[in-house]
């Protein structure tokens, strides 16, 4: 264990909140208004943990269970990932596919506590979520398959945080395809436009969302909580594989990286702001696009 490496995921506890305010705040720009406090989330959190929990009776310890176990998931995952040009706090050959696992891990107990219900509208969104997780996982380990390659690492330490100017003047073409897939990935996965709309309220039409309907007070907190964190995770992974800035000083590599959380919460704003929400029975074809990118990406290296 590298205890320097404790730092990054204490970064996401803090900044993730804010994360998410800057692309409501971003979107809020594009749409003519002032928008949500920057700070407002960490608002929500505090309101909800002083709030009880209403249960149903059908419920059972699984419903319980899911928003902190998900959330405990998504912390041991940002331990393998190195931040702001600190190493992870643990590292071995082969943790990209653990990071997949535990970020996976979380997934499913969100699912399971929305089956734990018994509601057809929560179970019709863990069902979406799960035919469309299967179509997402496998093109981020095809990204990160590639992103070993160029970097020559097997482990996150090499493949995020060692890739170099160098690595990018012989493998650009493979990283661009590789940061276009992830990115796709991420707004998939994270439940953002043009896969999933966070701010809607239609059951029809959710995915995310209405896996959640029946939390409340702390375990809603969990679950906010949750999501920013695996949406900062999966934002540090993409900042990692895009941002060469490796000079060894702490207080510009982590600046860089703090620009570049901050410059990407921008960018989905934007995105979120100038592209419509798909269809759908659109989404597994904008995923498959997605895995053909990483394909290519694979194919490059191999040629």
């Amino acid at each position: 264990m590298n205890p320097e490496g404790l730092a990054g995921p204490a970064l996401a506890v803090l900044f993730a909140p804010l994360f998410l305010g800057l692309i409501q705040r971003t979107k809020a720009f594009f749409a003519g208004r002032t928008g949500p406090p920057l700070l407002q989330l960490y608002f929500d959190l505090g309101k909800l943990l002083r709030k009880g929990a209403v249960l149903s009776r059908t419920t059972t310890w699984v419903f319980g269970l899911g928003p902190v176990a998900g959330v405990a998931a998504v912390l041991a995952a940002l331990t393998l990932l190195p931040q702001a040009g600190l190493p992870a706090a643990f590292a071995f050959p082969g943790d990209f596919i653990l990071l997949l696992y535990l970020l996976g891990t979380a997934r499913f107990l969100t699912m399971a506590a929305a089956l734990d219900t018994g509601s057809s509208f929560e179970g019709m969104g863990a069902s979406r979520e799960a035919a469309f997780s299967a179509l997402a996982e496998p093109v981020l380990l095809l990204c990160l398959a590639a992103a070993a390659r160029v970097s020559g690492h097997t482990s996150l330490n090499g493949i995020v945080g060692g890739l170099t100017e160098a690595d990018w003047q012989r493998g650009a073409p493979v990283l661009v395809l590789v940061g276009a897939a992830v990115l796709a990935v991420l707004l998939a996965e994270n439940a953002r436009i043009p896969v999933d709309d966070p701010s809607t309220h239609l059951e029809l039409t959710m995915i995310h969302e209405v896996m959640v309907l029946d939390h409340g007070g702390p375990d809603l907190a969990m679950i906010l909580w949750g999501a920013a964190l695996k949406l900062w995770a999966m934002g540090a992974l993409l900042v990692g594989l895009l941002l060469p800035v490796r000079t060894g000083s702490l207080v510009v590599d982590g600046g860089a990286f703090l620009l570049a959380m901050a410059l990407l919460a921008v960018v989905i704003g934007v995105v979120e702001s100038t592209i419509a929400r798909l269809r759908m029975n659109r989404v597994p074809q904008f995923l498959v696009g997605a895995g053909a990118f990483a394909v290519v990406a694979i194919a490059l290296i191999l040629r």
